[in-house]
């Protein structure tokens, strides 16, 4: 088993191209839920959608998320009505999220709320959330304290960050299988996410870090910067307001006690010597769905994993 610990989009990418390298039995996703919340009386998974619309296909390479070929009948007649449409939800997307609020209040958890969709989508890999549990991320701003989608899609990301919190996260257990899977992986594999806003919040429900420090499997974290700009999303900003070098080193040591491996890209390496941890060069800037095999291949090799062809009905060609 192969557990890889993942965010939104950038994580998304690596797990695709994980997914074309191996057995779907043999890849675990564990997900990001702190960006999770209710809107319009909905439940909303953002990074898991993610995660499914990417692997299955569905993803939309224009914005980089929600589902391709979307409409937005349903958002066009609530911006009407005077209804809130700060957070946009295409009319394919939209159905996701009321299949999932249905089947929550009916009992089920998100775990098998996710494992019903994947499969319902065509999914190989297994997704997790961290936890049942819910953990929401809220940032302390100039502009005050706020909600994470609040500050992410509502401002922009506007304000500046001064603190990260995750309510909930105390109190919340890690989801059935994931604190078994880490034990017994044959790699653990930290996605190019958001270290701060995607990791953060799986490594704080309680149990995790530990369980990823103490397995004997090699730990291998993949920087989500380039020459100390991120590819997409807000981690460069981030990083600079809360005090940090805009450096993949600064995302390194953010991981010190975790690190066997870390892969970072060729513009970076050069500068990580003495972080703690082996480090592998390997282009992170994943375009293509070439792209994507490589950075796993290189992945997956540095940890010491035999890797096949790439499977070409694994996921999606893209």
């Amino acid at each position: 088993m192969i557990v890889a610990l993942s965010g939104g989009i950038g994580g998304a990418k690596l797990a695709l191209g994980l997914s074309h390298l191996l057995d779907p039995a043999r890849l675990l996703i564990v997900a990001n839920t702190g960006d999770d919340f209710e809107h319009l009386g909905l439940s909303i998974s953002p990074d898991i959608d993610t995660l499914l619309y990417t692997l299955a296909g569905l993803d939309n390479p224009d914005l980089g998320w929600g589902r391709r070929d979307e409409s937005w009948a349903c958002m066009e007649t609530l911006e009407a009505l005077g209804g809130e449409t700060w957070f946009r939800l295409g009319d394919r997307d939209l159905a996701l999220h009321l299949a999932r609020t249905a089947r929550l209040r009916a009992g089920e958890s998100l775990s098998a709320v996710t494992d019903a969709m994947r499969r319902r989508l065509g999914v190989g890999p297994r997704i997790l959330p961290a936890s049942d549990d819910p953990v929401r991320t809220r940032l302390a701003t100039d502009q005050g304290e706020l909600a994470f989608q609040d500050y992410f899609v509502r401002r922009g990301c506007a304000p500046k960050v001064r603190a990260i919190a995750f309510d909930g996260a105390a109190a919340s257990r890690p989801a059935a299988e994931v604190v078994a899977a880490i034990a017994a992986a044959e790699a653990v594999v930290i996605c190019p996410s958001n270290p701060f806003i995607s990791i953060d919040p799986i490594l704080a429900v309680p149990g995790l870090r530990a369980a990823i420090a103490a397995t004997p499997a090699p730990v291998v974290a993949v920087s989500p910067l380039i020459g100390g700009r991120a590819v997409k999303g807000p981690t460069a900003k981030m990083m600079a307001e809360l005090g940090l070098p805009v450096t993949a080193r600064a995302v390194a040591e953010h991981y010190a006690d975790l690190l066997d491996v870390f892969v970072a890209d060729p513009a970076d390496a050069a500068a990580l010597a003495e972080v703690g941890a082996r480090i592998v060069a390997a282009p992170t800037l994943m375009r293509s769905l070439p792209d994507k095999l490589a950075l796993a291949r290189a992945v997956l090799t540095a940890a010491g994993v035999a890797v096949a062809a790439a499977n070409p009905v694994a996921g999606t060609a893209r």
